[in-house]
């Protein structure tokens, strides 16, 4: 079938992350139809194989075609570095943008020339990841300190952005990269940007300072209107909606739209 201006835009993650992401398309690009899929009865994809993240990822691209998009926004760290390549191989002719850490802008930024990159164990343990790191650091001469975060995703997940557990594992996380006078902090999962605050007052009590933090969702934004213009896809209507789909409680859904976003989709749980 061929794709037209009116069609979707699909954006899918791991669970309520890829809002963060959703809210820069939303924001920059009103007049499109978007179906955010949160695969929270999956979650989190940090923890799962690389097969596991393939054959969500595969399914969820396949669910949200059959709803008629013309693009599909991998909003999940963990799922681009594990999954986009087989996506773009099954459906050739998608626009697929997918996100990776912010190494390059994270470069730039520094002026200690350290950078912690905040990431799941499956991001930090790819061969994608692993290569950009060492891209990048060959490029510039900067130091990237990986740092696995277990367990916050399923913090946040369940809304504890500042709950005392939430804080001693960002405690425990960030200590040792401003110890190594890291100035720069990449957030490499599309769930922490919602923790940004608690991430800011974390450091300023450990360090008496606030690193600079790079959170990628408007690169996403950019690069995809870029995409839709080469093809002529960009919606010249401006009657934009936006449904939302969970394998979880739709509930839990509705209510991260309605206190991050201020948004209030009609949702729809699947099995």
């Amino acid at each position: 079938m061929p794709m037209t201006a009116d069609a979707a835009i699909g954006i899918f993650d791991s669970g309520i992350g890829g809002l963060s992401v959703l809210r820069h398309i939303h924001a920059n690009l009103p007049s499109e139809h978007l179906l955010y899929f949160a695969d929270s009865g999956y979650a989190p994809y940090g923890d799962k194989t690389e097969a596991e993240i393939v054959e969500r990822s595969l399914a969820i691209a396949s669910f949200l075609l059959a709803q008629n998009i013309k693009a599909l926004v991998v909003a999940c760290n963990t799922a681009t570095a594990a999954a986009i390549q087989a996506i773009r191989t099954r459906w050739p002719n998608l626009i697929v943008v997918g996100i990776e850490p912010g190494l390059k802008p994270a470069a730039q930024q520094s002026k200690s020339g350290v950078v912690g990159v905040l990431a799941t164990r499956s991001t930090l343990s790819s061969k994608r990841f692993a290569a950009l790191q060492q891209q990048v650091e060959s490029d510039t001469q900067v130091r990237f300190l990986p740092q696995a975060c277990v367990g916050l995703v399923d913090l946040i997940e369940k809304a504890e952005l500042y709950s005392p557990t939430t804080i001693g594992l960002l405690e425990r996380y960030l200590a040792p990269l401003l110890e190594q006078e890291a100035d720069t902090l990449v957030l490499g999962c599309t769930h922490y940007p919602f923790l940004r605050e608690a991430i800011a007052s974390v450091c300023l009590r450990i360090s008496g300072t606030t690193p600079a933090i790079i959170d990628t969702g408007d690169a996403v934004t950019r690069q995809l209107t870029r995409l839709l213009q080469a093809r002529t896809l960009l919606n010249p209507n401006d009657a934009g909606s936006l449904r939302g789909y969970t394998t979880a409680s739709s509930s839990t859904l509705q209510h991260a739209f309605s206190s991050l976003l201020k948004l209030k989709p009609e949702v729809s749980a699947l099995a």
